[in-house]
């Protein structure tokens, strides 16, 4: 099977991917598209993700969209090593800690919210950056308590879990918008834990294709 992976190098929701593409030891080409510039609302892309959004994933001739559902199949199709703990009540933990950010600190911290808070509200940037701390914050701190009660050397358990292929992308975002991340060691502790794993730095955004910011004028 060949793998293409329509994404942006600092799309956090591209980033989980790559992380879970690394953890399952599956080589995959990539297609990036500057967000910044609108390259992902062509027709041709459309044709793939009708919501025009990264990160798209082509599995030979199926187009896979959403990065949770993405890193659910990879799980389901390449069981090792696991992404979900074995049993139940793990595995509801688990995704819950990963939708704390997926479903909770992204979708209203992301490219077209914050273009929406500039453009049509004219918030200033002293505005939106308190804005991101404001929901990273939120997240964190009920995330913060939930790998105090389950977390070993990763945010569940002594194994990368979908949970970390969520947290690891937030904290490049709370660290590239100046977030205190003070109050959270343990997500801190868990972050650098994982990082240091080559499935982990070879997702880092500054190595994907397009990562040289040339236009670093343009929104976010």
């Amino acid at each position: 099977m060949t793998f293409l992976l329509h994404d942006y190098w600092r799309s956090t929701a591209s980033y989980r991917v790559r992380i879970g593409l690394n953890l399952k030891g599956l080589s995959y080409e990539q297609v990036p598209h500057d967000l910044r510039l609108g390259e992902q609302a062509t027709p041709e892309y459309a044709a793939l993700n009708p919501q025009r959004l990264v990160p798209t994933l082509v599995a030979d001739d199926t187009a896979f969209t959403q990065s949770p559902a993405i890193l659910e199949w990879l799980d389901e199709r390449w069981p090792e090593p696991p992404l979900l703990p074995g049993d139940p009540d793990g595995r509801a933990i688990v995704r819950a800690m990963a939708a704390i950010i997926c479903c909770d600190i992204h979708p209203i911290n992301n490219l077209r919210v914050l273009k929406q808070l500039r453009e049509e509200f004219k918030a200033s940037e002293e505005q939106v950056s308190a804005w991101i701390a404001r929901w990273i914050a939120g997240g964190f701190t009920a995330l913060e308590r939930l790998i105090a009660r389950h977390g070993g050397r990763f945010a569940y358990g002594d194994s990368p879990t979908l949970a970390d292929c969520a947290l690891v992308p937030q904290l490049f975002s709370a660290e590239r918008f100046a977030v205190d991340l003070a109050p959270y060691p343990r997500i801190v502790a868990t972050g650098a834990t994982a990082q240091a794993l080559p499935a982990f730095a070879r997702a880092h955004p500054d190595l994907q294709p397009g990562a040289d910011p040339v236009l670093p004028t343009l929104i976010r």
